[in-house]
């Protein structure tokens, strides 16, 4: 059965999507079956893994809203290799978040499109939009964990206490086995004093809830979108891309050797 795990922060800017697209790549390259949502109207995730949001036939939409087949609305990223899925978004997922509002069992819906294709992958992450809307609610009642990433910059934990109270909410209503999977420092500079008492504050606060693994500024990182590819195979040597393949094998291990925690 795969796991299911939601990359979410109310807070814009802090890497979300930038988590969501390299990590996929680095977990592909290590052999793991993934699938990456996009479930940002914006469509971000999608462009970053070279898929033109403005030319797709079907989305994420479809399969939400209109009952489409899974295998006509997802596509195969093909770097790095052996690749992985994504299931792409664009403005039409704005239909998607109005449809939900007005659906039965309305925050179930991708939880139970996922159900069906839970076997086909080892990990599905879910790229959440920057709000607590009905999409991030359906990414969260979907998943098994919550990976939070955190600039280190001030303001970092603004927004983060109203994200804890949205997963304890769900927790006890929606999805008991919710879990935090890890808060994840972002854009961390170590030449910067605010940075160090950012991270210092964030692991004295979560302890070990908070990855070792650290994602620092790097340039390669901010350029690979652009390119839409993932800074593993822009520059698979950058700072940037071996942090992520830090993250995704921290990921794993705290995944084997805890494969059950509440």
């Amino acid at each position: 059965m795969a796991r299911i795990i939601a990359i979410a922060n109310q807070k814009g800017g802090v890497g979300k999507t930038t988590t969501a697209v390299n990590l996929a790549a680095s977990l592909a390259s290590m052999k793991r079956r993934v699938l990456l949502v996009d479930m940002d109207p914006q469509g971000n995730a999608t462009m970053g893994v070279g898929v033109n949001k403005n030319t797709l036939e079907r989305t994420g939409c479809d399969l939400l809203l209109n009952d489409a087949p899974f295998s006509q609305c997802v596509v195969r990223v093909p770097e790095p290799a052996p690749g992985f899925d994504v299931l792409p978004s664009n403005g039409d997922m704005t239909a998607a978040e109005v449809g939900l509002m007005q659906g039965g069992a309305r925050e179930r819906t991708l939880a139970n499109k996922l159900a069906a294709q839970s076997a086909a992958y080892e990990i599905i992450l879910l790229d959440c939009p920057p709000s607590l809307n009905m999409l991030t609610v359906n990414a969260l009642v979907a998943a098994d964990g919550v990976l939070i990433p955190i600039q280190c910059e001030y303001y970092a934990l603004e927004g983060l206490s109203a994200l804890l109270d949205t997963v304890d909410q769900i927790r006890a209503s929606r999805n008991s086995g919710l879990r935090i999977e890890g808060i994840l420092r972002t854009m961390h500079d170590p030449r910067n004093n605010l940075s160090n008492q950012v991270s210092t504050q964030l692991v004295t606060h979560f302890k070990g809830q908070v990855f070792r693994s650290i994602v620092p500024r790097n340039v390669r990182l901010a350029e690979a979108p652009s390119h839409g590819m993932s800074a593993l195979q822009y520059d698979g040597n950058s700072r940037g891309a071996v942090a992520y393949l830090a993250l995704a094998g921290e990921l794993l291990r705290r995944r084997e050797s805890a494969p059950n925690a509440a």
